[in-house]
């Protein structure tokens, strides 16, 4: 059985808990990481953060509830994906302005 935490529904996406889980720097690097990967999931031990395991759970967490990324178990890892669809259709260009390289979402 896959074992899935919830994620909120794109109607639920609220601008200021986005806007807060993306003001910390390491989250921010999180998003930037996933948005490089394409699509592509990735491990939450894979990324390149600086922090403690139980720092880096909360920072994932923050980022899942705030609807950019989606996470799902793949045997033992927590994979990540970046839910870019879903955050251009509810806030248009807002990813494009915070990652470095910015891309058409088209």
């Amino acid at each position: 059985m896959e074992r899935t935490p919830p994620h909120p529904d794109v109607s639920e996406f609220d601008l200021q808990q986005v806007l807060e889980a993306l003001v910390d720097p390491v989250r921010r690097s999180i998003v930037t990481q996933l948005d490089a990967a394409d699509g592509a999931d990735i491990a939450c031990g894979a990324f390149d953060i600086n922090v403690s395991k139980s720092t880096a759970t909360h920072h994932f967490k923050v980022l899942r509830e705030a609807g950019l990324i989606r996470q799902h178990y793949a045997g033992t890892s927590r994979m990540n994906t970046l839910r870019r669809t879903d955050m251009d259709q509810a806030f248009p260009g807002l990813l494009d302005a915070l990652t470095p390289h910015g891309r058409d979402a088209g």
